[in-house]
């Protein structure tokens, strides 16, 4: 049985594991990038805590010993479902059984504006890309004299106060407080304002109320300014737009305010509803005979989960196991299982010595402050792969936890943001300025 795979995230990577070597089964895992991104920790990636390399893993190093797996690093064009084919950039590979794990990207709900300003963080490039920007505002803030035209480059706005947000903004008040008045004392951070907007009641929303309460209160120890319900209507690169008619001037504005699933084409239309495909209970595309969808671009209706599960790396992690299983039993000609997703619990982390955590199982349980962030520390430290990233950001966490500092304050200035000037006009003048003396010097 030939079996593609697209997509190495969570799912994708965990159904792979689930089938490696096993009799039978032939595998081919395709992705755009050569490695595995560990995405809850993209944000310590921003903020100067982890190098992007202690959350990435080569997806071929996973696959080494493997005798039944083989990878292509390519872009997938379309699916052709009547041929059973998928085209790439570099060919077309024939399959028996497809699965679709192609995750989910940023979702700007269709303003482009937001999306050619804003910045995102669904990806390790992006995740340094953010981190390059932080500290090139501050660089640029030394040469602007008028205090409140200084304020716009030191004054940040995270759209989106789920996991990813509360988690962002906690990072960066302590760098706020901890590390930035050492490295720029000529600024003054008590004009630094980092905003959490959201449209809905309050952060967290999706965990507990004691959760959610908990998160609030860290973050107002902390100093950020929440302001829930609100809506970010538009950016322009320094105003940040809000549907209520109010306005925060700021040279950043990150987005972290929802999620649209990455559908490959050749997927119908119809197949498709708020970004995600539709599938039965086996994880199986509705209507289709051998097509599979799993994690972030999948919704399934379950008793439990009537509205689809939610888009978190533990529904992805077991539903590529579970159809890696089922799968399995299809090859021994044995009745394949119905999917339900076991809720553990949810965590967040809000800054050192703050978290919170609601565990489901073994029972029901709310922990919330020190205990909680270690229990967020260790549980994803263990899920990283490779034991050297799990060793580096071990001993990068108990370094910053004793040094209240992050070492990691790389970036490249590239160009001033001051400038009117293009990357490219500036690149142009410098092409002309070496041609001129290459000249003179003839």
């Amino acid at each position: 049985m030939k079996v593609i795979i697209i997509g190495a995230g969570f799912a994708g990577l965990d159904l792979a594991q689930k089938l490696n070597n096993r009799e039978g089964i032939e595998v081919l895992l395709i992705d755009k990038v050569t490695y595995h991104q560990f995405q809850p920790l993209f944000y310590q990636v921003a903020t100067s805590a982890l190098e992007p390399s202690s959350i990435s893993f080569p997806i071929r190093k996973v696959f080494q010993r493997s005798r039944n797996i083989r990878i292509r690093i390519t872009r997938v064009q379309a699916i052709r479902r009547a041929q059973n084919i998928v085209e790439t950039d570099t060919g077309s590979y024939p399959y028996d059984v497809l699965v679709i794990a192609t995750g989910a990207d940023t979702n700007y709900f269709g303003n482009e504006k937001l999306a050619s300003l804003a910045l995102p963080m669904k990806s390790t490039l992006e995740a340094v890309k953010l981190k390059n920007r932080i500290i090139n505002n501050f660089e640029d803030a030394l040469e602007v004299a008028d205090p409140m035209e200084r304020k716009k480059y030191l004054t940040i706005v995270i759209a989106g106060a789920g996991p990813t947000g509360v988690e962002l903004a906690g990072a960066i008040s302590e760098m706020r407080k901890n590390m930035l008045p050492k490295d720029y004392p000529e600024l003054d951070f008590r004009m630094m304002d980092i905003y959490l907007l959201d449209g809905l009641e309050k952060p967290l929303f999706n965990m507990s109320p004691q959760s959610s309460g908990d998160a609030s209160q860290y973050l107002n120890e902390l100093g950020i300014i929440q302001k829930m319900k609100t809506i970010v209507k538009d950016y322009d690169g320094e105003n940040v737009m809000l549907a209520d008619g109010g306005v925060i001037k700021s040279k950043t504005l990150i987005w972290a305010a929802g999620v649209k699933g990455n559908v490959p084409a050749g997927i119908e239309p119809e197949l498709v509803i708020k970004g995600r495909i539709r599938v039965d209970r086996f994880n199986k595309v509705i209507g289709t005979p051998n097509i599979y969808a799993i994690g972030d671009i999948a919704t399934m209706e379950t008793p439990l989960y009537p509205k689809g599960h939610p888009q978190l790396a533990s529904v992805a992690k077991s539903q590529g196991k579970f159809l890696g299983r089922n799968l399995i039993r299809y090859t021994m000609g044995e009745p394949m299982e119905e999917y339900e997703f076991e809720n553990k619990g949810s965590m967040a982390t809000i800054a050192r010595g703050r978290g919170v955590v609601d565990m489901e199982k073994p029972f029901k349980m709310h922990l919330n402050g020190v205990l909680a962030w270690m229990t967020w520390m260790l549980l994803h430290a263990s899920l990283l792969h490779g034991g050297k990233n799990r060793v580096i950001v071990f001993v990068n966490w108990l370094y910053k936890l004793f040094s209240f500092d992050q070492t990691l304050r790389l970036a490249e200035r590239y160009y001033s943001l001051l400038s009117d000037k293009t990357i490219e006009e500036i690149k142009s003048e410098d092409c002309r300025e070496a041609e001129e003396n290459s000249k003179a010097q003839m």
